[in-house]
């Protein structure tokens, strides 16, 4: 009677990396994926140095939600709208392929404007209130301009004015404004078209978003360009870690901001 040849260790590990790396991206593609914010476009929410969790079922499925944007996903399947206030990853337009993290604004119909620095959706002005100034510590991920920066007990720090917008239906979020910006606090009116929409920044003074043209910002975003919504901190450094010093890991870390929802 013929026995079955022993598979080699070699083999087994193969075949068991291989699934793993097919789970794994089968995972990142369709359930959860991580997210790393590179700018400071959407402070005072989001941070240089957090790290994020994606879900990736909100908005449905197309190409970009498969790694490096695999045209394996015919259209946007299972489509799904976003909600004003939703802070959305896409992929952002093709001059500047790369993703991107901004909030949601217009949707399909709507009509956008900015005016002396006040957001206006529909012809109505969205509420802006003052509240207490954001600060933030001078730190290797985010050294500020010399004129924002001052000095407390705890040391130096970026100090920013900060309102609270509150979009209809009472969805509200911090944003930072601190210059008067023409091109960035005056705009023309923009009507949003179907199966777009449009995104900003809530740092409206540092956010390239859809008050601009490629390649500063990339106007209206197509919805099948979605990737997910962002649902919680996992992490946040505050960049001074360094490699070989593993105990500075920690104290690099700013673990006040981990387990942060949106």
């Amino acid at each position: 009677m013929a026995t079955k040849p022993k598979r080699s260790e070699a083999a087994e590990t193969t075949r068991f990396l291989l699934k793993l790396a097919l789970f794994v991206l089968l995972f990142r593609s369709f359930v959860l994926a991580p997210f790393s914010i590179p700018s400071e476009s959407m402070l005072p929410r989001l941070l240089i140095g957090d790290y994020l969790l994606v879900t990736k079922w909100n908005y449905g499925y197309s190409r970009w939600s498969l790694p490096w944007g695999l045209p394996l996903i015919p259209g946007h399947i299972f489509a799904n709208a976003p909600e004003r206030g939703d802070v959305a990853v896409f992929r952002s337009h093709p001059v500047t392929d790369h993703d991107v993290i901004k909030r949601v604004i217009g949707l399909p119909g709507d009509t956008v404007q900015m005016r002396g620095g006040q957001l206006f959706l529909n012809g109505r002005a969205i509420p802006k209130q003052r509240v207490a100034d954001f600060t933030l510590p001078v730190s290797p991920n985010y050294a500020c301009e010399t004129q924002y920066q001052d000095v407390t007990e705890e040391g130096r720090v970026c100090r920013y004015a900060r309102f609270r917008e509150t979009l209809p239906g009472g969805r509200s979020y911090y944003v930072l404004d601190q210059a008067s910006i023409p091109e960035a606090d005056d705009t023309g009116v923009f009507r949003v078209p179907a199966g777009h929409m449009f995104m900003m920044g809530d740092n409206r003074d540092r956010s390239g978003d859809s008050r601009f043209a490629p390649p500063v910002g990339f106007y209206f975003v197509p919805m099948r360009n979605l990737e997910g919504r962002a649902l919680v901190t996992f992490f946040s450094t505050d960049g001074s870690a360094e490699w070989l010093k593993p105990w500075t890991w920690f104290s690099a870390a700013r673990w006040d901001r981990i387990g942060e929802t949106f």
